[in-house]
């Protein structure tokens, strides 16, 4: 049991680094920003206005700033190509996989890359980038100090809370999305560090920025409960629509890497048809971050056809500038598309069913939350960071309801994963979304038997009989000569043998349908093995080239690494 006077400098120490977290990712939030203003500020107030040139009411120069922004940052992708996206994901692997450890040039550059996409009209996010900048200045910080993996890992969690938190004046909906996207879960007693350094993230911001989001949402709205069916079905369509466009993403980036191109010359392309897209529909938010668009949406300025035009053109515009290769956020353009899809969806309710009184605003916020919990699989963010930005719980039921719905109907095309963990994916990570990852953080080599029991093929059948009696095991690799695996024999196999039959030789009798391992796979690739064949143990390999036994993993080695993992995942 944990002394009192342990106990509290513990938790003093927890404190103070959560607040210096909270302060160090809420100035990575000011500084970051500034950046992204001060690049807009030289590629539309100083490049635009001398490449201007106006062709039927167009001004075709709007072309230039994404091109060469996307050319830019090139030439950093070509030096560090682990910067393309939007940096949660990183996030999360660097929690999840690598102790939370974030390499600090990785950061600078990643930092740099994202402000020229975003601050050249690159249709991305600063949400996400500036998530990931809180937790890369907090993973140095947790390094200057030498901490622990565990505190390392819960800072760098903490840091991407400060962030969120600050870009959104919500700071309750910043630490929810670090708990629902990097820790999968909420465990009561890590929620203590995460709230305050999300409070004192928002407010830093406030404090340097006066106002911490654009988003300007009108109010006293509401709804009936009547339209409570209505949110359902827009769930349902914003779900389907979230569960596409994540694939359709990823299809993009790999259409732009399979391309006869030279390497340059693929992100210019897509910057080059950002601008056109933008050129066409200059103030609606299709460059950048888009709240000028979803604030005409919510003011409802927007007719129903233009609405749907918006979303498509801003979900091709950030397939262009994330499928070559720039760095930037999915956060925002989630929003923007679910934003504009709902609100259209609420203009025909209203037009269709006119007795219902519905408000389009309503049904803007709904479609924001399905899209987003959708793409993210972060329902109850969504949820917290409407309630927080509209200040009221009254349109609460409708936006749980379609939240809610384009979570699990997400859920259901992508089979559990996100537009987070689909990066992970094809990095060779297998995370799940909406559980704790233990199992897979674990390989098999830290948690084998290297000096395993097992049977030469040319040992008679009773010796196994004696090997399970003197052991307890219930089963053993069975190698030839050169110690390369041939097969596995247990009880089952050895049960009612005449004694006869025991003196002859096991190769006689192995299963040769059987799991096997290697040491670089994880205990929860190893488990589902066990389960798959109806083994208690597998034999480890050298790897899939050599059949050489190296050691053995049973069901137990995993049930024992699982509880210590869950143990590491508590600060206390």
């Amino acid at each position: 049991m944990t002394s009192k006077g342990a106990y509290l400098r513990r938790w003093s120490v927890i404190i103070v680094f959560s607040i210096l977290a909270g302060i160090v990712g809420g100035l990575g939030a000011v500084i970051f920003r500034l950046l992204i203003s001060g690049v807009n500020r030289l590629f539309f107030r100083g490049l635009l206005q001398k490449a201007s040139y106006t062709i039927g009411g167009i001004n075709v120069g709007y072309v230039l700033p994404p091109t060469l922004g996307a050319l830019v940052v090139t030439l950093i992708v070509l030096k560090r190509p682990e910067i393309r996206g939007n940096g949660i994901p990183e996030v999360i692997e660097a929690v999840i996989f690598k102790g939370g450890n974030i390499p600090g040039e990785f950061a600078v550059l990643k930092t740099i890359a994202t402000a020229v996409t975003i601050g050249s009209g690159g249709s991305v996010g600063r949400e996400g980038p500036i998530g990931f900048i809180g937790a890369a200045l907090t993973s140095i910080l947790a390094r200057w100090f030498n901490l622990s993996r565990e505190m390392k890992r819960l800072l760098v969690t903490c840091g991407l809370a400060a962030g969120i938190a600050g870009t959104f004046n919500t700071p309750l909906a910043g630490a929810m999305f670090a708990l629902e996207v990097v820790y999968m879960g909420a465990f009561s007693i890590n929620l203590v560090p995460i709230f305050i350094s999300a409070v004192t993230g928002n407010a830093i911001t406030l404090a340097v920025l006066k106002r911490a989001v654009e988003i300007e949402i009108p109010g006293g709205i509401g709804h009936t409960l009547p339209e409570l069916p209505l949110f359902f079905i827009l769930g349902l369509l914003l779900g389907s629509l979230a569960a596409f466009y994540a694939r359709f993403l990823y299809g993009t980036v790999d259409w732009f890497s399979k391309a006869r191109l030279p390497e340059y010359v693929k992100p210019a392309l897509g910057g080059f048809g950002v601008g056109l897209l933008g050129m066409m529909l200059p103030a609606y938010g299709i460059f950048g971050i888009g709240y000028e668009g979803m604030r005409m949406a919510f003011y409802g300025k927007l007719t129903v056809g233009f609405l749907v035009v918006l979303g498509v053109a801003k979900m091709l515009a950030t397939a262009l500038t994330i499928g070559p290769g720039q760095s930037g956020g999915i956060f925002a353009p989630s929003l923007y598309i679910g934003t504009m899809f709902g609100a259209a969806f609420g203009e025909a309710v209203r037009a269709l069913l006119p007795g219902l009184n519905a408000n389009p605003t309503v049904y803007a916020l709904a479609g924001m939350a399905a899209f987003f919990s959708g793409m993210t699989q972060a329902p109850l963010t969504q949820i917290l960071m409407v309630t927080e930005l509209t200040r009221s719980y009254a349109v609460l039921p409708a936006v749980m309801t379609s939240a809610t719905m384009g979570f699990l109907t997400a859920r259901l095309f992508l089979r559990g994963e996100s537009i987070y963990t689909l990066k992970l994916l094809r990095k060779g990570y297998r995370v799940k979304t909406g559980r704790p990852v233990i199992l897979e953080t674990i390989p098999v080599g830290e948690i084998m038997t290297r000096e395993p029991v097992y049977v030469s093929e040319d040992q008679a059948l009773f010796e196994v009989e004696r090997l399970i009696g003197e052991t307890g095991h219930d089963c053993f690799p069975v190698v030839n000569e050169d110690m390369e695996v041939i097969g596995v024999i247990g009880v089952k196999d050895v049960l009612k043998k005449s004694s006869r039959i025991k003196g002859l030789p096991v190769r006689r009798f192995l299963r040769r349908s059987y799991g096997v391992t290697y040491p670089n796979e994880t205990a929860e690739e190893a488990f589902e093995k066990l389960m798959a064949h109806d083994q208690n143990l597998l034999p480890v390999l050298e790897s899939p080239e050599s059949r050489k036994l190296v050691g053995v993993v049973t069901k137990r080695d995993i049930y024992r690494a699982y509880y210590r993992g869950l143990e590491g995942m508590y600060i206390e």
